[in-house]
């Protein structure tokens, strides 16, 4: 066994009931684009977790990958919700549904609530930490020099990008946040809705506070 594949075996989804029920479900819920993007985000935080020293539950990092985006779906998306919160909820009452105790629960609850709110995942219990790294590599590519060229092409061989991923990743997250403006207030979505939309109208941190009914 090379050492590549040494590496990705240390990181494989796990081979249990729950994984595979996750990825059966969530295959089913969920467009190619989002489960392939899903599946990679898995891989890249895990390979993550592993250059970082830290130790993971590899199935607890594998649900908060897997349902981090399934809030963008209509049969589980909200319309007052952020759509992350929407996800985190499935990904809760899935887990719960197996007997997964409370405190790893709120770890995938957590993790996917929060992965797209920059600066603060990386400070957290590592499965948070790394569903976001696994985000933040997967689309923006932030840490993209620190993975070898054979581990990125390892990882997309097995779950294939689209060839026009990055506008096909952006019109998935307008398409599951376009009903809700609102709940891009304060978050990196209104950068999407400001993308996408030309009548978009972003809120405004300070106008709220001017707005305010305090004297």
């Amino acid at each position: 066994m090379n050492t590549l594949d040494h590496v990705l075996q240390s990181v494989a989804i796990p081979d249990s009931k729950l994984a595979k029920d996750i990825s059966e479900y969530i295959r089913d819920q969920e467009t190619e684009l989002l489960f392939n993007h899903s599946s990679r985000v898995y891989y890249f935080g895990a390979l993550a977790g592993v250059r970082r020293g830290l130790h993971f539950d590899r199935e607890l990092l594998y649900a908060g990958a897997m349902f981090h985006d399934l809030g963008l779906m209509p049969d589980h998306w909200s319309d007052t919700e952020r759509f992350e919160v929407d996800g985190a909820n499935a990904a809760r009452d899935f887990l719960k549904s197996y007997g997964v105790d409370e405190s790893d629960l709120t770890k995938v609850w957590t993790a996917i609530a929060l992965h797209t709110t920059p600066g603060i995942p990386q400070h957290m219990h590592p499965v948070v930490a790394l569903v976001t790294a696994g985000v933040e590599m997967d689309v923006l590519g932030l840490t993209y020099a620190q993975y070898p060229d054979a581990e990125r092409d390892a990882v997309v061989e097995l779950f294939p990008r689209t060839s026009a991923f990055k506008e096909d990743i952006l019109q998935a997250f307008y398409d599951g946040i376009k009903h809700r403006p609102d709940t891009t207030f304060g978050n990196v979505k209104a950068d999407v809705l400001a993308d996408k939309d030309a009548t978009f109208k972003r809120g405004n941190f300070c106008s709220v506070i001017r707005s305010s009914p305090w004297r």
